[in-house]
């Protein structure tokens, strides 16, 4: 077997999707009155709800790159970028499909919403960005690497800047993109962000993985780096204000969560490829190389695909919070 292979993303790949789809079953039926963020086990689950997206989209970016640079010691590189392109286009046309209530169309009751961004397709288009700049590196590794560092920390940075634009003039299936003004759940800024550092870290893991010691380094690397993002990011952005007179580190020192997450989620990577070899069981494994088809299955049955009917609709906002803890055990 081959004791390269990184298993540890298959592993991080199920833990989000498990977090991913009781996140949306609790949110989507626990009652209101129990939704107290004083309350401590509502707000701890709050909390690492929202660490779940940015795992996801930071692994999915990390994965891609790894086998897009895997692909080229193979002389395969054309062939995974047309593969990208495809598979970034389907995940799109998907991310479209499942949002479209057939039932209603038929009935001549139309509607926008199908419209709006979620994470598919911003996985999507995030997936197209990287190969577009990957060719437009010229496939050169380390440009391709410092690039994709220098965006994920200017979009982060940058996000005051445009967290509340209104791109009324574009067409709605553009502006969807850029803008929850329409009802978006994700937008391509800030979220690409975390696509563009799993890029940079799979070219760590590209250069350096057959290197002694590489995996007690990343490790580290990854634990202490994330610590710093959560715990000191906003004091250091503060400082950097201090010093330069720029406002841009003070907005983003002042409402840090993208920071903060990308903490978050490089902490997940230190525990989980941590302990790899205890975790790699079949099972979790074969979860993480199915996260699309367990997404698209359980976005029908919560939220009703195609025929608008789902348990948001059968059920609602009723559960307590024990019905809604074994409930997701059968969602």
């Amino acid at each position: 077997m081959n004791n390269k292979r990184l298993y540890f993303i298959d592993i991080i790949r199920a833990f989000a999707i498990l977090m991913m789809l009781q996140g949306h079953f609790i949110d989507t039926l626990l009652a209101t009155q129990y939704r107290d963020l004083n309350a401590i086990p509502f707000s701890v689950w709050s909390y690492f709800r929202g660490i779940t997206a940015p795992t996801f989209f930071t692994i999915s970016g990390l994965v891609f790159t790894y086998l897009l640079l895997k692909a080229k010691e193979k002389g395969e590189t054309n062939l995974r970028m047309r593969k990208g392109l495809f598979r970034g286009s389907f995940l799109i046309f998907v991310g479209y499909l499942i949002r479209i209530p057939f039932f209603r169309w038929f009935t001549g009751e139309f509607s926008t919403y199908f419209l709006v961004i979620d994470v598919l397709q911003c996985i999507g288009l995030s997936l197209i960005l990287i190969v577009t700049l990957y060719y437009l590196c010229n496939k050169k590794t380390l440009i391709f690497s410092v690039i994709n560092l220098f965006l994920g920390i200017v979009i982060f940075l940058t996000e005051r800047m445009y967290y509340n634009l209104n791109f009324e003039k574009l067409p709605l299936v553009f502006s969807n993109y850029i803008s929850k003004a329409n009802g978006s759940v994700f937008t391509i800024i800030p979220w690409f962000g975390y696509v563009a550092f799993g890029a940079f870290i799979a070219t760590l893991f590209h250069g350096y993985l057959k290197k002694p010691k590489f995996k007690t380094a990343i490790i580290s690397s990854f634990f202490i780096t994330g610590f710093v993002l959560i715990f000191y990011s906003s004091h250091i952005l503060t400082s950097i204000y201090r010093v330069t007179h720029i406002k841009i580190f003070l907005e983003s020192a002042d409402y840090n969560y993208l920071f903060t997450r990308l903490g978050n989620v490089l902490l997940y990577f230190a525990f989980f490829y941590s302990f790899e070899e205890y975790l790699k069981l079949p099972l979790i494994l074969k979860i993480g190389q199915k996260t699309l088809s367990i997404y698209i299955i359980h976005f029908i049955i919560i939220y009703g695909s195609f025929t608008g009917i789902g348990l948001n609709t059968i059920i609602g906002k009723n559960l307590t919070p024990i019905q809604g803890v074994f409930g997701q055990l059968f969602s």
